[in-house]
């Protein structure tokens, strides 16, 4: 792991721990409560992949979700700058996390498959 790498899954620790609480200064209840699971920053640090919890929302919220967050996008930047003393921040691409749909999903499959060995002998 050379240094570059280092920096920038450092730069995701901070940032996964920052953004819950820039989230947490807006006024939007909605914005508030979200759960961020994961910070992914690009190569240079340019671009940070944010991946949110999307249990609690249907299609029409995620999309209203993901607007506002467009909006308030800069807000955040600034408090993780200020938050931080860098002088740059990523921009943020919001996203939600479908990994845990996925995970489950391959853990029925493998639950089924379970159950079938076992029905064969």
């Amino acid at each position: 792991m050379n240094q570059s790498e280092i920096k920038r899954l450092r730069t995701e620790s901070i940032l996964k721990e920052l953004i819950p609480e820039a989230l947490a200064t807006l006024e939007d209840q909605i914005l508030q409560s979200l759960c961020v699971t994961e910070v992914e920053c690009k190569k240079g640090r340019y671009d940070a992949f944010v991946y949110l919890d999307k249990m609690a929302f249907d299609e029409r919220e995620q999309a209203y979700i993901l607007s506002h967050l467009r909006r308030v996008c800069k807000h955040l930047q600034n408090h993780c700058m200020a938050a931080e003393g860098w002088y740059r921040c990523p921009n943020f691409h919001f996203q939600f996390d479908d990994r845990l749909e996925y995970q489950n999903h391959i853990d029925k499959l493998f639950d089924k498959i379970s159950k079938d060995l076992n029905k064969n002998g």
